[in-house]
């Protein structure tokens, strides 16, 4: 006679590294292909898994892909340089180091589409977005508040003008040169009225 725990150790064992695997394939998928053509069975397959693998993980496309939008969220605690012009150039470099991953520029292009549900994209400015301005608008609040920026500065504009300027080379092709986020922060500081 067989026992449970027996017929249970001569099944098939769970894969540890699964989740890394199909969310990895996801990640890809999404970035190269926009949600839309995004395929659960296309991803299970090149993940080497089967689809109710994946369905007892993910039971929907939109909660795998937001779980894609979430592992991709830099998750960088503020920056704590003392001196906030310092910061501003720190959190710069985190932002190009992110957006220089494989896919971020694509996943970008596809939270512009209008086709992504606005559950998706409401993902990404939750875990992606907003994160990354609340922690620029932090430093340069304490820039203004210790009178090193002009107490009147638009800090709306200059926080659209830190990462906006990433992405307008983005979709003109041009790669940032490598000292990007210094030569931004220099400007930046600069139109806020730093010295």
């Amino acid at each position: 006679m067989v026992s449970a725990s027996d017929s249970r150790s001569r099944g098939r064992k769970r894969d540890p590294n699964i989740d890394a695997r199909i969310l990895e394939v996801a990640t890809r998928h999404l970035s190269d292909r926009g949600f839309e053509a995004v395929s659960l069975a296309a991803i299970a397959e090149e993940a080497g898994t089967t689809r109710q693998a994946r369905y007892r993980r993910w039971p929907s496309k939109e909660a795998l892909l937001g779980d894609v939008i979430r592992s991709g969220a830099d998750n960088a605690c503020a920056i704590a340089a003392d001196d906030p012009r310092r910061a501003l150039e720190l959190e710069l470099a985190d932002f190009e180091q992110a957006m220089n991953r494989r896919g971020a520029i694509s996943i970008v292009g596809t939270m512009l589409q209008e086709s992504t549900p606005h559950e998706a994209r409401a993902c990404y400015r939750a875990n992606v977005l907003e994160p990354r301005q609340r922690r620029l608008r932090d430093i340069l609040g304490r820039a203004r508040e210790s009178g090193q920026i002009d107490a009147s500065a638009d800090l709306d504009v200059a926080i659209s003008f830190a990462t906006g300027a990433w992405y307008a080379r983005a979709l003109a092709g041009d790669s940032a040169p490598a000292d990007w986020a210094s030569r931004t922060a220099a400007l930046l500081w600069r139109a806020v009225g730093g010295s």
